[in-house]
């Protein structure tokens, strides 16, 4: 009998949907499917977390069945803005309604604001917000919507303790006349807007230290020869993404030197909402795939990436229908994640997609989310330095994100479904075949799970015996001193167990399939080694 030959797999490099079968066997630790799966940091594909509901058993919905249409981390609570509203909370529980007359500037009680009445956002669509520090308590936020039927809203509260007992400001900002910008963001201490549908072309930017004064000293406004689709700050200037092009603006406060210097203009952006900042760069979603915007050595100078060649088929396939999609993404600070969500109106919130790009030490390495539906999504830092990130969908749910075990849909607790599915191996020689022994796989447990291994040979020939998926149940759970339970974890365990598994079959290639459905706490899977016999050559 021939000797058993060992085959090793370090899980890394993430999703690639663009490489041929036969360029991957040369990086066998990438992934043809990698779903419901992040690129962990610390190595290997960590199946992600769930996400729970923001008020927890007690949790209602701010508009009713109103998609959630923007959400903005402020003091110690949540802005929100769903149908024509806009609404404040601090628990996810009771709300108050905050888009309402122009209150003076001394500020309104709980019980006089609460009387004022309603300022509608007529038409209102998904949002953006800015927000100024200024020397308030908490810092302003302004808020526009891509129905372009709406002034720029601003809104401010002092005060700490019940919402009761706080002092509210909002006020309806003109900008010029009659126009009514999609876009905002703050950019050395001047808002910045532009998206208006009758001047697209155009940015406005308010009066120094004067966010809602687009008429007072170091006021103006610059019309561009190309579309505006998102700003952005970048560092000392202002990114202005167009459809077709990118610019910056500089020297903001030198009346004598402010100018727009061209970018590029043969790369546009396709939607605002995949605009990000990560690890000191812009992130942006581009016909040609994602792309970044990072500073160079040389002072003022920057440079145009594309950092998803991997899953280039997934990014054509969303700029095909970017039109009828609804883009929303975020970065998670402490995994170093740019996560984008994308769905149209029909879709439910189990067919709706993902990608989450995780910043590693070799760039960006991709997975996919299937079942989270972010209408809308925020990271950000609360009053009390807290990173807190929520989503919400199209009934009206927001949700404490990558938080829990497990999805919601309409309200109820659904299984995580997450899939890895390896390349097709030929260990190094297509023409022998090769009967397989056994794998050994590496976990990183964070509880009890029992995902299923499924083996396939020879590309999933029907002709060719293929066995039976085996489910792993012997997962050993490391001991922890002062949190492991007698009889369920394993003394002496290591926090990386290997688990041996028994194979049947062979053939001249084989893949790999570990999968897992259920509300079990998350895994990493590490690398696998497998031990395989050759045999004859054809």
């Amino acid at each position: 009998m021939a000797a058993s030959l060992p085959f090793g797999i370090s899980c890394r490099g993430g999703l690639n949907t663009n490489l041929s079968q036969f360029e991957m066997l040369s990086n066998p630790g990438l992934a043809t499917q990698l779903e419901n799966f992040e690129v962990d940091n610390d190595g290997g594909y960590r199946r992600i977390n769930g996400f729970t509901a923001f008020g927890g058993t007690d949790a209602t919905r701010p508009n009713s069945s109103n998609a959630i249409l923007g959400l903005f981390v402020y003091a110690d609570g949540l802005i929100i803005t769903s149908g024509t509203n806009i609404y404040f909370t601090l628990d996810g529980i009771s709300y108050l309604q905050i888009n309402r007359a122009s209150v003076a500037s001394s500020g309104d009680n709980h019980t006089t604001f609460t009387g004022r009445s309603i300022a509608a956002r007529t038409s209102q669509e998904q949002c953006n917000f800015a927000f100024y520090e200024g020397d308030s308590q908490y810092g302003e936020v302004v808020i526009t919507d891509e129905s372009s039927a709406s002034k720029p809203f601003l809104f401010k509260m002092t005060g700490t303790g019940a919402i009761s007992n706080r002092t509210y400001f909002v006020e309806e900002i003109t900008v010029s006349g009659s126009v009514t910008p999609t876009l905002c963001t703050v950019h050395d201490r001047h808002l910045v807007v532009s998206g208006d549908s009758d001047t697209p072309n155009t940015i406005y930017f308010s009066g120094t230290d004067d966010i809602n004064d687009f008429t007072s000293t170091g006021s103006g406004s610059i019309k561009l020869d190309d579309k505006v689709v998102g700003i952005k700050p970048f560092r000392s200037d202002l990114i202005i993404f167009c459809k077709n092009s990118i610019f910056k603006l500089i020297n903001i406060n030198d009346s004598n030197n402010i100018a727009v210097v061209p970018v590029t203009k043969n790369v546009g952006c396709l939607d605002n909402h995949s605009i990000q900042e990560i690890a000191g760069d812009l992130v942006f979603l581009s016909p040609d795939g994602v792309r970044t915007i990072a500073g160079t050595a040389r002072i003022g100078d920057v440079e145009l990436g594309s950092v998803s060649r991997q899953i280039q088929p997934i990014i054509e396939a969303i700029a095909a229908d970017i039109n009828d999609l609804n883009i929303a993404s975020v970065v998670l600070r402490q995994k170093s994640q740019y996560r984008i969500f994308y769905s149209t109106a029909g879709q439910t919130i189990a067919e709706s997609k993902g990608i989450i790009g995780s910043l590693t030490s070799k760039g960006f390495e991709w997975s996919e989310t299937i079942g989270i539906q972010a209408k809308a999504i925020t990271s950000g830092f609360n009053s009390n330095g807290v990173e807190k990130t929520f989503h919400g969908d199209k009934d009206g749910y927001i949700y404490l994100h990558d938080t829990g075990t497990s999805f919601i849909d309409n309200g109820s607790s659904s299984n995580i479904r997450a899939t890895y599915t390896t390349p097709n191996y030929d260990f190094g020689d297509f023409g022998t075949r090769k009967n397989m022994r056994y794998a050994k796989i590496s976990f990183s447990p964070e509880g009890n799970t029992r995902p299923t291994l499924r083996v396939r040979y020879d590309y999933e020939d029907p002709k060719v015996p293929q066995p039976l998926d085996y489910t792993l149940t012997s997962i050993p759970l490391p001991s922890i001193f002062g949190t492991s339970v007698f009889g369920t974890n394993v003394f002496g365990g290591t926090n990386d167990p290997m688990v041996r598994q028994a194979i049947q079959g062979g053939g001249f290639t084989v893949n790999f399939r570990l999968r897992s459905e259920d509300s079990d706490p998350p895994y990493a899977i590490n690398g696998m080694y497998l031990d395989y016999v050759p045999s004859t050559r054809r």
